[in-house]
């Protein structure tokens, strides 16, 4: 979220990045909140214009009483209580024009990097670099849920019938695998300094509407009846609400933290939800980190963990790249993100694995996160947040990359890394 003095400030800055994303039909926002808020200065000025007479006013009542100017004194009472009628009214036409004021600063995007490339969607993203050699199979590598059924490892039918479609059961070695993949993970993250933290797997409406966009939060979030609580679709999204309305110490700084957490999406729209397999699922688990940092050194955690998927994802022997996302696949509060894209050998191509994405201020104005400097002044930090594992995704790339098969039975290697968290196995055998 822009600040709104910003906003009307450089209009035509603010424009220009809507015009950018590829989101005409926000430019006409941009006046309207300008318009708003010029408006909301007026009756502020007026209302607290009202509020210094009130009180001065009031002295002269006093006076005149004293004085026995009792006419005098009954004719500032009527004029203090007209005045008092049009303070409320101010103070109403106040909130309504602050309500909308905010309600239009949410939906601008944020200001991207000057870094990213202009494009109108994720079909013009810009691969980086290319890690580990893409492997092409001497064999047919069977779609991902019929290889984890060879090892007994998956049962979608029951849990179709106990929860629905983009549900599943994962069963024996193939869960294992899953919980290994996540401890793995969580060791790692603490290994490059970052504090473990199991958050609340519920969010109240504030910190979701501080942590991303409207359209965002109604294609992901499950609401629960009756109350002021959504399930989470991402842990960051209840490790950044941890530090809402609060003031750290400029010294403190950065704050890292990995998280371990499931996950709930309702994957509302053109996706949807694939019958079949596993990629796109309702519920899932995930090891998530989160950096909270001075503005100047955003840019360089941003590098740092990208990087740490990268090295990850290749300790398990997975061939990946990095994808700048470019202006046009950004979400509003974005200022620059990449993803890490595993190979697939079955589909002899990439697909998104992780997503690292700097937010600048913008959560932390929405939520109320400061710093304070060194010399007592305050100021907004910045937000960063970026996948570690997303493990049934992740799965799919570990099973294909380690998969091989001798003709009768499959093997799946387990990566060194990995054996610790496995009993110390250094394969499965499918059943």
């Amino acid at each position: 979220m822009l600040d709104i003095r910003f906003i009307c400030d450089n209009p035509e800055l603010v424009k220009e990045n809507i015009k950018k994303k590829f989101r005409d039909s926000k430019l006409p926002l941009v006046d309207e909140i300008i318009e708003l808020y010029n408006e909301k200065c007026a009756v502020n000025n007026r209302a607290n214009e009202l509020r210094a007479n009130r009180n001065k006013v009031s002295k002269q009542i006093g006076m005149l009483m004293a004085q026995g100017k009792r006419d005098e004194a009954e004719a500032t009472k009527r004029l203090v209580t007209e005045q008092a009628e049009e303070l409320k009214a101010l103070e109403i036409k106040e909130d309504e024009l602050a309500k909308k004021v905010l309600e239009i600063q949410m939906k601008i995007p944020n200001i991207v990097d000057d870094s990213v490339p202009v494009g109108k969607d994720d079909s013009e993203n810009v691969e980086v670099t290319q890690y580990g050699e893409k492997t092409v199979p001497s064999f047919e590598i069977p779609y991902h849920t019929d290889i984890m059924a060879a090892f007994n490892g998956i049962d979608k039918e029951a849990a179709g019938k106990v929860a629905g479609e983009g549900f599943y059961y994962l069963m024996s070695d193939i869960a294992r695998l899953h919980s290994a993949v996540l401890a793995y993970a969580r060791d790692f993250m603490i290994d490059k300094g970052f504090t473990y933290c199991i958050p609340p797997y519920m969010i109240r409406s504030n910190v979701v509407t501080g942590v991303m966009s409207f359209e965002e939060m109604d294609a992901m979030m499950y609401k629960i009846e009756g109350e002021d609580l959504y399930l989470i679709g991402t842990s960051e999204h209840s490790m950044i609400g941890k530090f809402i309305d609060t003031i750290t110490p400029e010294e403190k700084l950065p704050l890292t933290l990995t998280s371990y957490s499931p996950c709930f999406r309702k994957e509302k729209g053109a996706h949807g939800i694939e019958e079949r397999g596993i990629y796109r699922i309702h519920q899932f688990e995930k090891q998530e980190m989160i950096v909270i940092c001075k503005p100047e050194e955003s840019m360089d955690w941003f590098n740092k963990m990208w990087n740490y998927s990268v090295e990850l994802f290749r300790s398990m022997d997975i061939p990946v790249r990095t994808l700048e996302c470019c202006t046009g696949d950004l979400a509003d509060l974005k200022v620059k993100s990449y993803d890490i894209e595993a190979w697939s050998p079955k589909q002899q191509k990439y697909f998104e694995v992780c997503s690292c994405s700097n937010l600048g201020d913008a959560q932390a104005r929405r939520l109320g996160i400061r710093v304070k400097g060194e010399d007592g002044k305050k100021y907004l930090a910045h937000t960063l947040n970026n996948t570690v594992v997303a493990p049934p995704r992740m799965l799919i790339a570990f099973l294909e990359n380690n998969l091989s098969f001798d003709g009768e039975k499959y093997t799946i290697s387990i990566p060194k890394a990995l054996q610790p968290y496995m009993g110390g196995k250094e394969k499965i055998e499918s059943k």
